[in-house]
């Protein structure tokens, strides 16, 4: 049961109550987690201008970031005694969600637990849901863990 627990990770408090969640069910079932950070291009390439250049060192920059989110989910993950391995995704050409689920489905995960804000409305609307795109199309069962509700 849940041998192979896949958790993408963005460094926030809401991914890192997914995380813990992961690290649980984990223990429980002897499983191991696969941490999975994207670096989403283009989100930023989106906020640009027309005609605007991205800094030449902004692509590392996000690869650097990333792995250092990466380094702290790990750590999180051995200190309670689980084995974990990582997967840094670059991402030019599709949504977060369709990279998350490709890497889901190769490993193969047999449950991807994740951190959702519980978005409505028009937040919602607005920045769309990587979390409901996987909800939607994942082959596997997906675990969601809502983020505190703000008061």
């Amino acid at each position: 049961m849940y041998q192979n627990i896949l958790v993408p990770v963005d460094g926030s408090a809401t991914a890192n109550l997914g995380l813990d969640e992961a690290v649980k069910l984990a223990r429980l079932t002897s499983g191991r987690i696969r941490l999975v950070h994207v670096i989403d291009e283009l989100s930023m390439m989106v906020g640009l201008e027309w005609g605007a250049a991205m800094p030449l060192n902004a692509l590392q920059q996000l690869r650097d970031g990333g792995q250092a989110i990466l380094e702290a989910a790990t750590s999180r993950v051995r200190k309670q005694g689980v084995e974990v391995d990582t997967v840094l995704i670059d991402n030019l050409s599709s949504r977060v969600a369709d990279q998350v689920l490709r890497q889901a489905a190769e490993w193969p995960a047999e449950l991807i637990v994740l951190g959702t804000h519980g978005r409505r409305g028009l937040p919602r609307l607005l920045m769309g849901s990587d979390a409901e795109q996987i909800i939607r199309l994942a082959t596997m069962p997906v675990l969601m863990v809502r983020g505190a509700a703000k008061s």
